[in-house]
């Protein structure tokens, strides 16, 4: 058994390395090689660079722009003794150096990072005290221009390499197009091009897409045909309540999701459908990163998603384990308009654009020349209001903004609340001798959490309000009140969209929205458009050939299982005739060796039926060929 396996067994408790997770590893942990990781959804991406940053000394540095997802994995290291912290938007700058000299002084292991942070004077500082040991790189196509969420702050990344020459780079994304793998490895300056790529094929997931004006009743009929858990994406969060509201009139157990309920009972919404209390989840894009659910059975379109790579991702979250999963999307013409309307909700003209850059600065009272590096709360209704500007056009110059290298701007993050001991043990037992009226809440904060004297504590004033059976209040005045003693640092939950600049404001002469870049990128949003349009239209092509095709799989085999195979089956092959044929070729060929001609002649079946089969079979990959001309099963 390898180290890593070891590791693997131990931790996660997996007696084995799913196909290729331990060849990246090996490339990183042993070789020390720069490596791009190229997985489908679902291929276990985390414990690719968990696993070489366990089995040796120093601290494993992981980028990433989905700051649920770094708080979920952080929790979930905490869960199995492992130390682990994150540095993300929204955090104050205490608390970010707090957090950093945890890294330099302790022995944790991951330190999450979100990508802006990585060119902040204080990271930089604190850099060459960290025993760095790995540098992952979680969404990587992000870092490219040819991807579909370019974030110029992922651009910093390759400036790591000044600090740490030695240590090496591990990328990972589930989306990248060969053009942008590319890219990728250009652009974080690899040594030389170092690339794992497993197919994106998924055999057991059923892609189906279908032309319908009635939706909701399709969907019914999906639900109820189909046993167990799904997810149904929708394109706005009025839609999540609405199905769902559907569904549970019609006697369907359901929920909806989206990123603006709160977080508490976001979590309980999460908590239930994974429990299989709820059984089919609606849902903006927003559900699914970092959430695995391995049994989902159906995942459900309605409507038209903006590209291919966000589609792929999210119907790859069906069928985890390996059994059969449904991809079903559902679309008429109106959906056909609306996505081509995006294209100009998404690209205000670049004077409006100008305009919200301007107005933003005033908004949030940044000086000229000041202002990088620091975050602020945003709240884009009342920015829009104020400026008598459309929500769509704000939301769509913010995300064009942050493309040209101004600002970052994060959506609704939730900051749970935070408290920290700024005294020592010493000093704190004289504070609770000369002040008795604060004794017994001081011991009740230090029975229930743990490390409150070296870092920042997420804490609960709900349940210490149950635990001293008191009202959430009365915690609120003991914790303000000992931050105003200077006795703890204490930092209130919220919930709010961040602005961070990224360069500090500039006068409006000096803000350029360059043509070429902008003109680059609408014509590549349109052709991402183009792509999904192509994709739901055709009928003369797999589905899953045409997927894996848009990832650079060029051989890829007919499914035998989509929308376009059945119905090329169908057309022959009635009444479960084609099952029946599969099912005899199956068991002579496990038995014993044929050629085509004497597998049709053995098969006491209509002729041409026998051989429209076996051509089927041939084509989706289940038998094939060898030098003798003898057919094989493959599955």
């Amino acid at each position: 058994m390898s180290k890593y396996t070891d590791i693997l067994k131990k931790v996660w408790g997996y007696p084995q390395f799913r196909a290729m997770q331990e060849d990246i590893i090996v490339s990183v942990g042993d070789e020390k090689k720069d490596t791009l990781g190229l997985l489908p959804t679902g291929g276990g991406k985390s414990i690719i660079f968990q696993v070489p940053a366990l089995a040796q000394p120093g601290v494993c540095i992981v980028v990433t722009p989905l700051i649920a997802l770094m708080k979920d994995q952080v929790e979930n290291l905490k869960r199995k003794n492992i130390k682990a912290i994150a540095v993300y938007t929204g955090m104050n700058k205490h608390e970010i150096a707090i957090a950093l000299d945890n890294i330099v002084f302790g022995d944790y292991k991951f330190l999450y990072l979100s990508p802006e942070r990585l060119g902040t004077e204080l990271f930089l500082a604190k850099l060459p005290s960290m025993n760095v040991n790995l540098i992952a790189i979680d969404e990587a196509h992000c870092i490219s221009q040819w991807g579909y969420d370019f974030r110029p702050s992922y651009l910093k990344i390759a400036l790591i390499k000044e600090h740490l020459p030695n240590v090496p780079f591990l990328a990972l994304t589930a989306t990248a197009t060969p053009k942008v793998a590319i890219d990728i490895q250009e652009k974080l300056e690899f040594k030389e091009p170092n690339l794992f790529r497993k197919s994106f094929e998924r055999e057991n997931i059923f892609y189906i897409v279908r032309k319908i004006e009635d939706k909701l009743r399709y969907l019914l009929k999906i639900v109820k045909t189909n046993k167990g858990t799904g997810v149904v994406y929708v394109r706005n969060r009025k839609k999540t309540r609405e199905i769902a509201q559907y569904l549970i009139d019609n006697n369907i157990s359901a929920d909806y999701y989206h990123a603006g309920i709160d977080p508490r009972e976001k979590d309980r919404k999460q908590d239930a459908w994974k429990n299989d209390k709820i059984r089919i989840i609606v849902s903006t894009n927003a559900f699914g990163m970092g959430i695995d659910k391995s049994d989902v059975r159906f995942v459900v379109h309605i409507g038209l998603p903006d590209t291919v790579e966000a589609y792929f991702q999210e119907a790859g979250r069906g069928g985890r384990d390996e059994k059969t999963a449904y991809a079903v999307l559902l679309y008429n013409n109106m959906d056909i308009a609306n996505l081509k309307r995006s294209i100009t909700n998404a690209f205000p003209e670049r004077k409006t654009i100008k305009r919200v850059y301007t107005a933003l600065g005033n908004f949030l009272q940044i000086p000229i020349g000041a202002g990088k590096g620091f975050s602020y709360d945003f709240n884009i209704s009342e920015f829009a209001k104020r400026y008598s500007l459309p929500i769509l056009q704000v939301f769509s110059s913010l995300k064009f903004l942050q493309k040209e290298g101004y600002i970052e701007f994060t959506e609704e993050v939730f900051q749970s609340s935070k408290l920290m001991f700024n005294v020592g043990q010493e000093d704190l037992y004289k504070f609770q001798v000369s002040n008795a009226g604060f004794d017994a809440f001081i011991k009740l904060i230090l029975r229930t959490y743990t490390g409150v004297f070296s870092n920042y504590i997420n804490i609960n004033e709900f349940r210490l309000a149950k635990k001293a059976n008191t009202t959430k209040e009365v915690i609120y005045e003991y914790l303000k009140k000992l931050a105003k003693y200077k006795i703890i640092s204490y930092i209130p939950q919220r919930k709010t969209p961040y602005i961070i600049y990224t360069e500090v404001r500039l006068v409006d002469k000096s803000v350029i929205i360059s043509k070429t870049n902008y003109d680059m990128l609408k014509k590549r949003k349109i052709e991402r458009i183009d792509s999904v349009i192509d994709y739901i239209t055709r009928t003369n092509k797999c589905r899953s050939q045409m997927l894996l095709m848009y990832f650079g799989e060029k051989n890829a085999k007919k499914c035998g299982n989509c929308d376009f195979c059945r119905r090329k089956t169908e057309k022959y092959l009635k009444n479960n005739e084609f099952e029946a044929i599969k099912q005899k070729c199956k068991e002579l060929l496990e038995k014993s060796q044929y050629t085509a001609n004497e597998l049709i002649n053995t098969i006491n079946l209509e002729e041409n039926k026998v051989i429209d089969t076996i051509i089927i079979l041939q084509e989706n990959g289940t038998i094939e060929t060898d030098a003798k001309l003898k057919l094989i099963w493959k599955q």
